[in-house]
């Protein structure tokens, strides 16, 4: 069994979505939330806020393999930074557990999941519901946590199918 923490990183919340994955492939929910990081005060008081609370949901939960999403090009070039730093500060909390980190492209988790690099956060909620057997309405930025970490459940199924790393098997190059 292999225990996957998926992020999807974000300056005000950040989605946390933890999956067991089986020796079949086979993926089962665990915990999600949102660390929700507005009234800490200063965006550096959010970025302890974001580290401090994944640092409390490794401990907690101890996953195995990390998967985040990358950054795309904001429009905004404020917030990119800001989103580039969350993300930093989340594999930092990481990192300092010796965790390997996979990343991936918001387009290529919308692929994964539904089958077509635009699909509607809706729609990746709905998916992410079927593949867990949830019920109820999820909470956006845990469902697309969630997603990242089936994700990467799915390369990593595909890349020990074919004998190679998870990197190779998404890699097109």
């Amino acid at each position: 069994m292999t225990r996957i923490l998926g992020i999807d990183p974000g300056s005000q919340r950040t989605g946390v979505g933890i999956i067991d994955v089986d020796e079949a492939g086979r993926s089962t929910h665990v915990f999600n939330t949102a660390l929700v990081l507005l009234g800490e005060g200063d965006f550096a008081s959010r970025l302890k806020r974001l580290l401090v609370g994944l640092s409390d949901v490794i401990e907690q939960w101890r996953p195995h393999e990390v998967a985040i999403e990358r950054v795309f090009m904001a429009r905004n070039p404020d917030s990119a930074l800001k989103l580039g730093q969350a993300r930093g500060a989340a594999i930092s909390a990481v990192v300092l557990r010796d965790l390997p980190v996979h990343e991936y492209a918001a387009k290529e988790v919308k692929l994964a999941l539904v089958g077509k690099g635009g699909a509607e956060k809706a729609q990746i909620q709905h998916m992410v519901g079927i593949m867990l057997n949830l019920h109820g309405k999820l909470q956006a930025d845990a469902a697309d946590a969630l997603a990242i970490a089936i994700t990467h459940a799915h390369v990593r199924a595909t890349a020990k199918r074919l004998g190679v790393s998870a990197q190779q098997a998404w890699s097109r190059k």
